[in-house]
């Protein structure tokens, strides 16, 4: 029997002899950002209970959320590296190893959440996996995704059109995408790790940020935000990538095995957000927050033009892959 233990940096084997031949046992450590209550909590925790179960216990997952190991750079250098087994964030958090993967987090470019799973399955979308070869040169592979919702905009103020953000700072995730679109919006993009988001919307570092409604709710921003402008500028759809290392380590059994297991908890993820975003705005509302749409005055139309031309000035190469995406049926 061939036994590997994963944990921290280190990675030890050891061979016993049984009479039933060679089995592989692994232990992963799965890290996130996200906070509890979010539809990504809830799908890495899943999800953990049905890989082991997938696996009759032959691979175990532990879940690490809320930024126990470190932020979003971190997340990936450790899945990279291998010291982190598996995590998930944006696509476009990946970019630093292959950057035009994150064509499958760009604004406005899904019909909507069941064509965003489709264009994102790594089984099936030529896309992705095109891309993914190059991710695996660098030792790490993409093997599910998340749908989280649609991405609104809060603010402290009303917000109807991009000109309501001129020169204003706002909360970008600190990653080059979402820094063309907040231009696109008409803000200045500022970063802000999602850890301290809170505190600098509430001293002023920030007047917006992004996110979708379970993020909103599930971090208590009704706090420091006082209005949500339903702009559902991004489908929500998040990559679940592992260290190729280890991923070959595994039987091809226990791949197939746990890419299902990630692929049923995608469909309920995008059944979850489907089902919970009118019950999330009636929440937020109650909590005291104003929510603005098109019947409100809300330009989405303004919010796509600015966005897409700002999109393609600072990501040309994204035009042909954003064709192919749009392209899934």
């Amino acid at each position: 029997m061939l036994h590997r233990t994963i944990f921290g940096a280190m990675t030890s084997a050891f061979v016993a002899l049984a009479m039933t031949g060679a089995a592989v046992s692994a232990e992963l450590r799965y890290a996130h950002v996200g906070a509890e209550g979010d539809i990504q909590t809830i799908y890495a925790a899943e999800a953990a209970k049905g890989i082991a179960a997938a696996t009759s216990g032959g691979v175990t997952v532990t879940v690490y959320p809320a930024s126990q190991l470190g932020g979003v750079a971190e997340m990936v250098d450790g899945v990279r590296m291998g010291s982190i087994q598996m995590g998930h964030h944006d696509f476009a958090s990946l970019a630093r190893l292959v950057p035009e993967v994150a064509v499958f987090n760009a604004p406005f470019i899904y019909q909507d959440g069941e064509h965003a799973l489709k264009a994102t399955d790594p089984a099936t979308s030529p896309a992705l996996q095109a891309i993914n070869e190059k991710l695996v040169a660098q030792g790490v592979r993409i093997i599910g995704r998340i749908y989280r919702g649609d991405r609104q905009i809060s603010s402290n103020f009303p917000v109807k059109s991009p000109a309501d953000l001129a020169g204003k700072p706002f909360r970008a995730v600190p990653l080059e995408l979402w820094v063309s679109m907040v231009k696109g919006f008409g803000a200045i993009p500022t970063p802000v790790e999602v850890a301290e988001l809170p505190t600098a919307l509430m001293t002023g570092v920030v007047v917006g940020q992004e996110n979708p409604l379970t993020m909103i709710a599930s971090n208590n921003l009704n706090e420091v935000q006082s209005h949500i402008a339903m702009t559902g500028h991004m489908r929500a759809v998040l990559a679940v990538f592992v260290n190729e290392e280890i991923w070959q380590d595994l039987t091809g059994e226990q791949r197939t095995a746990i890419t299902k297991v990630l692929d049923d908890e995608a469909r309920k993820s995008l059944k979850m957000a489907q089902e919970g975003e009118a019950k999330l705005v009636e929440q937020l509302k109650g909590r005291g927050m104003t929510i603005i749409t098109e019947a409100d005055g809300l330009d989405r139309a303004a919010f796509r033009e600015k966005v897409g031309t700002q999109i393609a000035r600072d990501f040309p190469n994204f035009t042909p892959l954003i064709e192919q995406i749009q392209a899934v049926k």
